[in-house]
């Protein structure tokens, strides 16, 4: 496989990845501060995947993520930044590849979460009340995580999730709205995670996720719209999760993934020759574990977390 289609540039990602980290004050660094705890997240999560985890100083990580907490709970995306429902799962996140789940308080955060839920079972974001589907996976992924989730009301959450269905077989972020493949990925994964997806129609849903794939074997988010590597992740984990991952061509997605990086200075783009970030270079190599590429380590598709991390939070305890 790898000789046929190039290879993974794991080193130059794991490198990429470290030089970011370091990077305190550079224009990059200071219009994304207030989303460093998502970047941890993504950086720090390939990094598993790739194996390197370990060259990270732990302690140092989980005591940042720590002063990022607010007295209500919930997590700010940096020190001194307001607490969002976002934010937080990428905190709990982060915490599980340490295996530190040990050090919340369990039950705050479940009831920061759980104070986020709406009457007709949607999720805010934060107090200011923004709502979208994606909060409805983020709550219902990062209560599963804390092993709380009857802190909330699953049945209206379900409900709610399933008024955003529309009649291609997709979701949207609130209900009316059109289909895409992000909020796709937000709505099939809250459903498996709460074992509800006997919901979905899965062969009317599968046949719009494999209509994403383009030419270049690249995925793209909506009909008409270019192909991006996060698409990697956010079609192809819905269409494993519902059974019609077979459904695609997976080594012209390999092709297309690979030729996005840069194989100088590491990272991956969006597409071809495009600047790279650490955004897509975690969807990329999230995709590609996805797709069972060698030497990368299995990615679970409803939790978003390498599944050896997965498995230690739930059978061996």
């Amino acid at each position: 496989m790898g000789g046929k289609i190039g290879e993974l540039e794991a080193e130059k990602h794991v490198r990429y990845i470290l030089l970011v980290e370091k990077r305190k004050d550079d224009f990059e660094s200071v219009v994304t501060e207030h989303l460093r705890m998502n970047g941890a997240y993504w950086g720090l999560t390939t990094l598993d995947l790739l194996g390197k985890l370990e060259i990270v100083d732990q302690d140092e990580v989980v005591s940042w993520v720590m002063e990022c907490q607010h007295e209500s709970g919930g997590f700010g995306g940096n020190i001194g930044h307001d607490p969002h429902i976002v934010h937080t799962l990428s905190a709990v996140q982060v915490l599980a590849l340490f295996d530190k789940l040990n050090v919340l308080d369990i039950d705050k955060i479940a009831n920061y979460i759980a104070g986020l839920q709406n009457v007709d079972g949607s999720f805010s974001g934060d107090m200011w009340g923004e709502i979208d589907t994606r909060f409805s996976y983020i709550a219902i992924c990062c209560l599963s995580l804390l092993q709380c989730l009857d802190k909330i009301n699953v049945e209206k959450a379900v409900n709610y999730i399933m008024s955003c269905k529309n009649l291609d077989g997709g979701f949207g972020c609130t209900p009316g709205a059109e289909s895409h493949a992000g909020q796709i990925f937000c709505c099939v994964g809250a459903l498996a995670l709460t074992g509800s997806l006997h919901h979905v129609d899965k062969d009317l849903l599968g046949w719009w996720l494999c209509e994403r794939q383009v030419k270049s074997g690249g995925l793209n988010g909506r009909p008409e719209k270019l192909p991006d590597v996060c698409y990697s992740w956010w079609v192809l984990s819905s269409l494993i999760m519902i059974d019609r991952a077979h459904w695609i061509d997976k080594d012209k997605l390999i092709k297309f993934i690979i030729d996005c990086q840069d194989r100088e200075n590491g990272g991956i783009s969006d597409r071809p020759d495009d600047a790279v970030d650490v955004f897509h270079t975690y969807f990329g190599v999230a995709g590609l574990s996805l797709l069972e590429y060698p030497e990368v380590k299995a990615v679970d598709p409803a939790y978003a977390l390498p599944v050896h991390v997965v498995n230690r939070i739930f059978f061996s305890r």
